[in-house]
């Protein structure tokens, strides 16, 4: 038993400042959410007079009654459509998740068709290829709930176009991998998006509702001189009793999910994994809301991370792994719902001797087969003279190349600051983690604003000096405060998950819940052996 011992004096003013932050955070993150469930609910009247589910609804009835479903990259996107933070919409108009279907853990991926008719949004090409990524790594069936209007022409990038092509690769990849694509076309699955509906191993569809064809109506008149009204271009009856495109024919949408949650059932997948190891696990010995109040706002305020690691293992037993050796990166291990996991995390900048540390941890996990999570907060590696002596770049060089060539699932969690290349040996989104979530109060950037714009100012300093001309404050200053601006902007959560730079915005309190629920994918993704075949499902 290493038991943390908390230092957390909840009652004082730092403490109360914090959680008040917090959750000032969680209720902006809370209302950008509703706003777009509310955006899709306002066409409820529209779809319901047509015999038809709203997404949401769709989604709802399509998962197993009170099972976990993780909801993901909720404000893709954001600020993304338009520069109106009051205006904008996130989600990409997409909605995206891992539930629970007949007992079996699965992608789902569901058309927000009740915004602009289900129109690709920006970053959601991202949003997409990023799903499909997960449900291959972490081998889980997936789900399509089509009904889209394809791509938004008004904002046509033909690097996206091109790119796109690469969610109809995945879908392919999906099959081969012996990974089942199951559709239901709920509505529109018209041009290049109809090939989402066509690489599908099952498909269901909607009599009087589906629409596949790779030319519409008007299209077709256009380009043929042929006049056929939609129905008898890409309707369910026509798809599934001539052309061979559809599997199942549905009366209506409930119908519809009844009949995808049977093809689920019939699959002959391994249900979800029982936990009888981690039965008998004891929760953390402190309460989860102290999260709330733990970390500061200002991410230059220290901060012992073993607090937060003492609210989300299992009673709060942490054996630390060279405690005194590079003593500001902290590692060690722990369980969480009984699931071993290897923690490392930062309570300050990652220095030689914490690099070596954390190098060693990597690998020594890799070798025993224990996942490894990462709880970001530093402020990058250690500069200067004496660090630059010590080896800096090729010890730190060494950590992220254990990162890369780590065997074994890797989480990451921004709880604080993840600046310059500690955000790489930290297993930042570019490293590929299996999962990367966000607390609201994360910091992501080469360096914080004031430290780029006091950069800048050294900079145009030294240039002037060189030229023997003097330096204008009120430009110096103008510059800085520009880049102090330009930075700010980007850092915080509201922007990098808006850019996909994770898999969601977290509430801490919500945060051993959902670790244990990714480190149970990756498990049961890990002990999976689905049947491979040379080629993906083709139609007959």
């Amino acid at each position: 038993m290493a038991v943390i011992e908390t230092a957390v004096a909840t009652s004082a003013d730092s403490f109360q400042a914090n959680r008040s932050g917090m959750l000032a955070l969680i209720d902006r993150i809370r209302t950008l959410e509703e706003r777009a469930r509310t955006a899709s609910a306002a066409a409820k009247e529209r779809f319901h007079a047509r015999r038809q589910l709203l997404p949401r609804e769709r989604v709802a009835l399509l998962l197993d009654p009170d099972t976990p479903y993780m909801e993901l990259s909720t404000l893709a996107g954001y600020r993304l459509d338009t520069p109106d933070p009051d205006k904008s919409i996130p989600g990409c108009g997409l909605i995206a998740g891992i539930g629970i279907v007949s007992g079996v853990r699965c992608m789902i991926s569901a058309s927000d068709s009740g915004i602009d008719a289900g129109a690709l949004q920006p970053k959601g090409l991202d949003k997409k290829l990023r799903i499909q990524e997960i449900a291959l790594e972490n081998r889980l069936p997936f789900i399509q709930l089509v009904e889209s209007a394809g791509a938004n022409l008004m904002r046509y990038h033909v690097e996206d176009f091109v790119r796109g092509g690469s969610l109809f690769r995945n879908l392919a990849r999906l099959s081969a991998a012996g990974l089942p694509v199951v559709t239901v076309t709920h509505g529109s699955s018209t041009a290049g998006g109809a090939y989402q509906t066509g690489l599908s191993d099952y498909i269901v569809m909607v009599r009087g509702r589906t629409r596949a064809f790779l030319a519409g109506p008007p299209l077709l008149k256009a380009a043929t001189g042929e006049i056929a009204t939609e129905e008898e271009l890409g309707g369910a009856e026509m798809h599934t009793t001539i052309s061979g495109l559809g599997d199942y024919l549905a009366e209506d949408d409930r119908d519809a999910l009844r009949i995808a949650r049977d093809i689920v059932a019939g699959l002959n997948w391994d249900p979800v994994a029982g936990d009888g190891e981690a039965n008998g696990f004891k929760p953390p010995r402190y309460d989860a809301e102290e999260l709330l109040g733990i970390m500061p706002m200002d991410h230059k305020r220290p901060v012992d991370m073993r607090e937060v690691i003492a609210r989300i293992v299992d009673d709060s037993d942490f054996v630390e792994f060279g405690v005194n050796y590079g003593p500001a990166t902290v590692c060690g291990h722990a369980t969480i719902e009984g699931l071993p996991v290897g923690i490392i995390t930062n309570n300050g900048p990652l220095d030689p001797n914490g690099a070596n540390k954390a190098t060693h941890f990597i690998q020594a996990c890799c070798q025993s087969r224990t996942a490894l999570l990462y709880l970001n907060n530093t402020t990058g590696y250690m500069v200067g003279r004496a660090y630059e002596e010590a080896g800096m770049i090729k010890h730190g060089s060494k950590m992220i190349q254990a990162v890369t060539s780590a065997s074994v699932p890797q989480i990451t969690l921004y709880c604080g600051a993840s600046f310059g290349a500690g955000n790489y040996g930290m297993c930042g989104r570019g490293f590929s983690p299996r999962f990367c979530f966000s607390w609201p109060n994360a910091k992501t950037a080469v360096m914080g604003g004031e430290q780029a714009a006091e950069t800048m100012a050294i900079v145009t300093e030294a240039a002037a000096a060189r030229r023997g001309k003097p330096v204008d404050r009120d430009q110096l200053d103008a510059l800085k405060a520009k880049i102090t601006a330009v930075f700010d902007d980007q850092m915080d959560v509201f922007a990098t998950s808006a850019r996909m730079l994770d898999d969601g915005v977290i509430d801490p309190r919500d945060t051993r819940a959902v670790l244990a629920e990714v480190l149970r994918i990756c498990r049961d993704g890990d002990r999976r052996s689905p049947q491979r075949m040379q080629f993906s499902v083709a139609r007959p």
